[in-house]
């Protein structure tokens, strides 16, 4: 009887092992077939004059339209290699969105089915991108999103992919092409192949800390690079990283989706970051109305944060004297926040004025040496 029970569960084994194989197989293939992002130099001339050139890594461009796409993959593959992933049983997420999204592809590209529990406020494109590619979507209070997560995969049996615990895990920071090696590598036939900053915004914290490591790990290469991670409005991020208090909490959700937590999350890492910045909600509007008018195209509120911070640092090195270079990244586009981030009516609502941050992107550019 032992021995019977024995043999079965290794006949369950092997038949995982077996589904594990054809799954990563898939998702390799879906790897294969995506091309790596675009790295974009922006044009402002009294930048560049002053020898200060700034690179966008277009991250939109994924076939889930984010900089997600490779988080939701690595998650999803680690999932698999440990066991958690099974074959026939949900996948389920707490996200405000794009994540969701990229893991919702995921799922359906190897069968399995998804839920993602979002917060009330998530963008109406969003949810409506999550159930197009079969999932299923459960709006919650913003500080419901962990606990309802847990307790449905917990009664249906699935996997809580838990992006804010794993993302920092899941990504080979060391491995050939993630994001730092792709970056890095994309710069080096430019003027100032060694950036001098590298600018990133903070959502689960994965990404800031594979690039940080990265310039770690190649520290004989990128001595001078460092890394400013910058923070939204209504994000414990920036203050956790001042006060290491770990304990801090935000009543109300960062307008910014994607980017700002309200709680210190596991994946954040700060002891790779060199620099902190807080970028006010109306300042990363207003950056996206103004890249607007310079890439002739849309982009999310995360990617406003990024470039204000960017421009911040460029105004710095070139009150200094300095020259170099300055990457950071375009998240996602902004289709995706039509009703909202690019309605103005919605802007006014929230009690944003951009006014005052668009006058000085359009001073800042246009200002001469």
């Amino acid at each position: 009887m032992i021995l019977e029970q024995c043999q079965g569960k290794a006949c369950q084994s092997t038949k995982q092992r077996d589904w594990a194989a054809q799954t990563i197989a898939k998702l390799e293939a879906d790897f294969t077939r995506s091309a790596d992002t675009h790295l974009i130099k922006l044009s402002i001339p009294s930048l560049a004059d002053a020898g200060i050139d700034l690179y966008l890594k277009d991250e939109s461009t994924h076939p889930t339209g984010s900089l997600k796409h490779r988080l939701a993959r690595s998650l999803m593959l680690y999932g698999i290699c440990n066991g958690w992933i099974t074959k026939g049983a949900p996948i389920v997420e707490a996200s405000s969105g794009s994540t969701a999204i990229s893991e919702a592809y995921f799922a359906r590209l190897v069968g399995l089915p998804f839920i993602a529990v979002a917060p009330k406020s998530t963008a109406p494109r969003k949810i409506e991108a999550i159930e197009q590619l079969g999932g299923e979507v459960r709006l919650v209070e913003p500080m419901q999103i962990y606990e309802t997560a847990q307790q449905i995969a917990g009664k249906t049996g699935g996997h809580y992919m838990n992006q804010f615990t794993y993302a920092e895990r899941a990504t080979d920071w060391r491995g050939n092409n993630n994001i730092a090696n792709s970056l890095f590598g994309q710069m080096k036939n430019e003027r100032f192949p060694v950036p001098r900053w590298v600018v990133m915004s903070a959502g689960t914290g994965g990404t800031s800390a594979t690039i940080g490591r990265f310039i770690r790990y190649k520290a004989e290469e990128y001595a001078a690079t460092r890394l400013c991670v910058v923070d939204p409005d209504n994000s414990v991020f920036h203050e956790y990283f001042n006060t290491g208090n770990k304990e801090l909490t935000c009543k109300q959700p960062s307008l910014i989706e994607g980017i700002g937590r309200p709680q210190v999350e596991a994946s954040f890492i700060p002891g790779v970051i060199d620099r902190m910045m807080h970028v006010p909600d109306a300042a990363s509007l207003a950056t996206i109305r103004w890249l607007e008018s310079v890439l002739w195209r849309k982009c999310g509120g995360s990617t406003g944060t990024n470039v204000f911070g960017a421009l911040a640092l460029a105004e710095e090195m070139r009150s200094a004297g300095q020259q170099g270079s300055i990457v950071t990244l375009i998240c996602d586009s902004g289709e995706r926040y039509l009703d909202t981030l690019y309605d103005d009516a919605w802007v006014a609502d929230k009690g944003l004025d951009m006014s005052p941050y668009r006058a000085l992107l359009d001073a800042f550019a246009n200002q001469p040496l």
